[in-house]
């Protein structure tokens, strides 16, 4: 059987908290009084939570104390924590389990490659914790994407070479960030914004079982 390492981010891709950080980001800019919408919010995918802050600050053109800018990446966090404190299955994303499920009989090491610092907390909430043979996070990276620390971190964990893996990513920084780690990257969503992607479907259930018979083979 041929291994593959078959890695995932999570936001958009495995669940959809994207919803849950628009809320909490879009909460602290009210209150700082700069308008924040589904736009906006869309530019801060697969960013960093300080490089997210350091935008939303550069709209409105306001500048803070590194005091002050601490306390509000905290204040996001806890009512990002709050909104996701009530997740549960329902949150995995439509068909995802089935490609976890076929990877999983098939013997494909899996990881989770993500920036999220909160990706066990979620990962627990909705029953997946311990399908994963690795977890990178935002607490294992320095580096944020298009930088391909966190999938080669991830290829590692697996001891799978960089070329032989698959990533998953809704965000155009994390397709770059695939290609600049020499890995095949599959986008989720939008086929315009994921064009740098070599594959890009809508969602899983535009996957085939098929499609990942044919990467594992390959």
């Amino acid at each position: 059987m041929n291994k593959k390492g078959f890695i995932f981010d999570l936001d958009g891709v495995i669940v959809d908290t994207a919803r849950y950080h628009f809320l909490a980001w879009r909460k602290l800019a009210e209150t700082l009084g700069i308008s924040f919408n589904e736009k906006d919010n869309e530019q801060l995918k697969g960013v960093s939570r300080v490089r997210s802050l350091e935008k939303i600050l550069s709209w409105g053109n306001v500048n803070l104390t590194r005091d002050r800018f601490d306390e509000l990446l905290e204040r996001k966090n806890q009512d990002y924590l709050g909104y996701i404190a009530d997740m549960n299955e329902d949150e995995i994303l439509p068909d995802v389990p089935r490609v976890l499920s076929y990877l999983k009989q098939n013997e494909q090491p899996i990881a989770l490659g993500s920036a999220s610092k909160n990706a066990r907390v979620i990962l627990e909430e909705v029953g997946l914790l311990n399908v994963f043979d690795a977890i990178v996070d935002g607490t294992n990276v320095t580096k944020a994407k298009p930088n391909p620390e966190v999938f080669l971190i991830a290829a590692e964990k697996l001891r799978v070479a960089p070329e032989k893996c698959i990533v998953f990513e809704d965000a155009l920084a994390g397709i770059q960030a695939a290609n600049n780690a020499g890995m095949t990257s599959v986008g989720i969503g939008n086929p315009t914004i994921l064009r740098e992607a070599m594959y890009v479907f809508k969602d899983f259930t535009e996957i085939p079982t098929e499609f990942f018979s044919k990467l594992i083979s390959e």
